[in-house]
């Protein structure tokens, strides 16, 4: 069988025509790829009659047209949105760029784009454009919903509208969501370059957010957990939805053209879509079964309400779609390998559509569940308490020392994260190892280690008591950022992505796979400038100090995604200060050991500084939040937040310790290596270096001989000899470290002669042989012992170290 990479550069064979209208080995036609939207609308129309989502209201019905259209439009726009974000996928991580297949980044700017390449941006723009009118309808259409009347063009109608898109939170979600999406589509008709179309899909992932954040998940009893699964969900949907729109939009050019000299990269463009397709399958069914338990607490509602048996619906569709790509994966990817595999491609092909048809359904009743009622009120209820209004969370019951072990709620934004970082490292391994190669086990127990220490912030304990008492929250803020780093740069784990991703060689045509885009990250400008020494330390103490004396801490603690961008800023920063002293991946460069040690002392200091600073503060920080929660037990809120200066102080300092004893432990291994090294060179090459340091005195002493002779034969009579001058100045150079050495050589026939020579004699002293001006070091013909320290020369030398970095390293060395 041909590998896959050979069967997608070579020339397909000619697909013989199928019937007009359907599915061929050449791909999926017009009339089919629009048979997935009508099974969109018609499974949307049948799921709303059933929930009664489209019955009017008994009080403020806004009519048929906004009861029917806003799904409608709601459907329009999640199916342009994963449109967009497949083809951005597609073009950036799995279709080739250009035709032409050189490497050069010159070449390839020149060379012409590939058909596929051009026509998934053309499919991506379009569709964003039906991406920003259908966001601008569902915000029409929602404010119509909202208010109980029709659509109208007064200017009351105008006026209410304008005030719902500033100053209601549905209504500023949804302008948001318009404005990001006029960028991207903008952005799409005129950005080709691979890089700035991955800042465009960026930009698309994140118009998602203000979809999340609104619906009925923003007010469930768990808010933010329904809130961080719809928004693992969203981001998995339209990867996946995207994706399988993409193949079936492409199915008739990925097949070349033997005439163009294009090949056949089917099979390329299933397989790496299909590893993406996996991750995104598990993400989807599980972010939607967390989603639902949040919003369906008791069984029997799950069955026995519209809105439960619609969930249910939609997760065995789910698992269908699960088990047709699961049968790519088996079955359709390794027979597509072999060359002139016809049937392969024609059920290919069958699937996609069958694939595309369910999607069409789900996505129906997706958006009939969004249109629907839950079991569960979704308002707060007339009596919450301040803590449930300020933080969304009833108070937990008192601290004691028992419930840093028990008190639990799970993000389950960073569970994913948690989870999907331990699964790619356990494949990495494996790769690895597959290969022959090995990998540290201690590197990965502190991965695992660090994951843990990761959710435990995150979701444990510290994440609980830190809505409510400052102290805890520095627990978790100061883990977040000093303890969890340290294990996790320990793990090494762009090292190993870099050992274990495949790289995609020669006639890949300008794509980009993983390991690509990931070194180009580590190399570029931006990385030069993050893990720098001096900013990656200022950012990661002066940070602390514009986050708490700014509104930017209320904001963290108030709104759901100014706390998890918290979050993930101080990880980052931390793990970027860590990486930058004590990692062993790849930077674009690395501060001497002695700056190493100063930068932590630095920080050491600031962190005491900050500390000292909340526990003598007698203002209370944020204090809208933390002041008004109606906390009944514990210490007042100012007192809570000097012992959290306290805990600043005594957790900011011990891991920083630790870390500076790691840069002093690698310092002294890296003079031992270096040690090590100049020996291995010296044994190598017969001492060269010695030898080339005695020569030049040897021709030190050749110069001042000459000098005097000349100063001699010039002199006059009654005038002081400049001979004695010279003698005296030559014998002040040399006047310290005077030392014979004796060395034993032994030539080619075996004979052993013995030499003497001095380093460091005076002008007077040497002697025009070439044994003068030699260090006094006694050696034998083996060259490993017996080296003094009879003088010490200043070398700079560079290290490199097990990541390829190269770090100068100047020492004092003897012989």
């Amino acid at each position: 069988m041909p590998s896959a990479r050979n069967s997608a550069t070579a020339p397909s064979p000619v697909p013989k025509p199928g019937a007009p209208g359907g599915t061929t080995v050449a791909g999926i036609s017009l009339p089919w790829q629009l048979a997935g939207l009508a099974a969109l609308f018609l499974t949307l129309a049948a799921a709303l009659i059933y929930s009664g989502a489209s019955s009017a209201r008994q009080v403020s019905d806004p009519g048929e047209l906004v009861r029917w259209g806003l799904p409608f439009a709601k459907a329009i726009h999640n199916v342009s949105v994963a449109t967009v974000v497949g083809g951005l996928i597609f073009a950036v991580g799995i279709l080739p760029k250009n035709i032409g297949g050189s490497r050069s980044r010159e070449k390839d700017a020149d060379a012409p784009e590939h058909p596929a390449f051009a026509r998934a941006l053309a499919v991506a723009a379009a569709a964003g454009a039906v991406w920003t009118l259908s966001a601008v309808a569902v915000l029409v259409l929602t404010y119509a919903d909202v208010a109980g009347q029709g659509l109208s063009g007064d200017a009351e109608f105008t006026r209410s509208l304008v005030y719902f898109m500033t100053d209601i939170e549905t209504g500023k979600a949804w302008l948001a969501v318009t404005i990001i999406a006029a960028v991207v589509t903008t952005a799409l008709f005129g950005v080709r370059s691979l890089t700035g179309l991955a800042f465009t899909l960026l930009l698309a992932l994140i118009g998602l957010i203000p979809t999340a954040l609104i619906g009925h998940s923003s007010s469930s009893s768990d808010h933010e957990g329904a809130i961080n699964s719809l928004g693992l969900h969203l981001v998995g949907v339209s990867t996946w939805v995207g994706g399988i729109i993409m193949l079936a939009v492409l199915s008739g050019i990925l097949t070349g053209s033997r005439s163009k000299g294009m090949p056949d990269i089917t099979e390329q463009t299933l397989r790496r879509f299909s590893a993406l397709a996996g991750f995104a399958f598990v993400l989807v069914f599980a972010s939607g079964v967390i989603n639902a338990a949040i919003r369906v607490t008791n069984p029997a509602d799950l069955f026995g309400s519209p809105y439960g048996q619609l969930i249910v619906a939609k997760s065995l569709a789910t698992l269908v779609l699960g088990g047709i790509g699961f049968m790519h994966r088996q079955w359709v990817i390794p027979q597509l390998g072999k060359n002139g595999s016809l049937s392969a491609r024609r059920v290919l092909w069958q699937l996609v559509l069958v694939e595309l048809l369910v999607m069409g359904a789900t996505s129906g009743l997706a958006v009939a569940l969004g249109r629907s009622a839950p079991p569960q009120p979704t308002t707060y209820a007339p009596d919450a308490s301040p803590s449930f209004i300020l933080s969304g969370y009833e108070l937990p019951p008192e601290l004691t020392p028992e419930r840093w072990l028990t008190e639990w709620r799970f993000d389950w934004l960073w569970v994913g994260v948690a989870l999907f970082g331990a699964v790619s490292y356990i494949m990495g391994i494996i790769k690895v190892r597959k290969r022959g190669d090995k990998w540290s086990w201690f590197r990965a127990v502190n991965w695992f280690i660090g994951l843990v220490v990761l959710t435990y912030i995150t979701s444990g304990p510290p994440a609980v008591y830190g809505r409510v008492l400052f102290s805890a929250h520095m627990v978790d803020h100061m883990a977040l950022t000093m303890v969890a780093p340290i294990f996790l740069v320990l793990g090494a784990p762009v090292t190993l992505a870099l050992r274990a991703l495949p790289a995609r060689g020669e006639g890949t045509h300008g794509s980009r796979g993983l390991r690509e885009w990931l070194l180009l990250f580590v190399h570029s400008r931006f990385s030069q400038i993050v893990t720098h020494p001096l900013f990656a330390a200022a950012n990661f103490a002066g940070s602390i100090v514009l986050f708490y004396y700014s509104d930017l801490f209320g904001l963290a603690m108030r709104e759901h995604v100014g706390h998890e961008l918290m979050n993930v800023h101080f990880l980052l920063t931390g793990y970027i200060f860590v990486l930058s002293m004590i990692g062993s991946d790849p930077l674009p460069r690395r501060a001497p050991y002695p700056m190493r040690l100063l930068l932590l002392l630095a920080t050491m200091g600031f962190h005491a500084f900050f500390g000292v600073a909340i526990m003598g503060g007698t203002g209370l920080l944020a204090a809208d939040y933390f002041g008004n929660l109606g906390r009944a037990w514990g210490p007042s809120a100012i007192g809570d937040q000097q012992l959290g200066g306290a805990v600043a102080w005594g957790i900011g300092e011990v891991p920083t310790l630790l870390v500076a004893i790691g840069v002093a432990v690698m310092w002294s291994r890296s003079d031992e290596r270096e040690t090590r090294r100049v020996d291995r060179a010296a044994d190598r090459n017969n001492d060269a270096d010695l030898s080339a340091y005695n020569d030049m005195f040897a021709r030190l002493a050749d110069r001042d001989a000459k000098m005097a002779s000349r100063t001699a034969q010039t002199s006059k009579p009654g005038q002081p000899s400049r001979l004695a001058q010279h003698e005296g100045e030559a014998a002040g150079r040399t006047a310290a470290g005077r030392s014979t050495a004796k060395r034993t050589t032994t030539d080619p026939a075996g004979r052993t002669t013995a030499e003497s020579s001095t380093a460091g004699r005076s002008t007077a002293e040497r002697t025009s042989g070439g044994a003068a001006g030699r260090s006094t070091a006694e050696r034998t013909s083996g060259g490993a012992a017996g080296r003094t320290a009879a003088e010490s020369s200043t070398a700079e030398r560079t290290t490199t170290d097990p990541a390829g970095q190269t770090e100068p390293n100047t020492k004092l060395e003897g012989r």
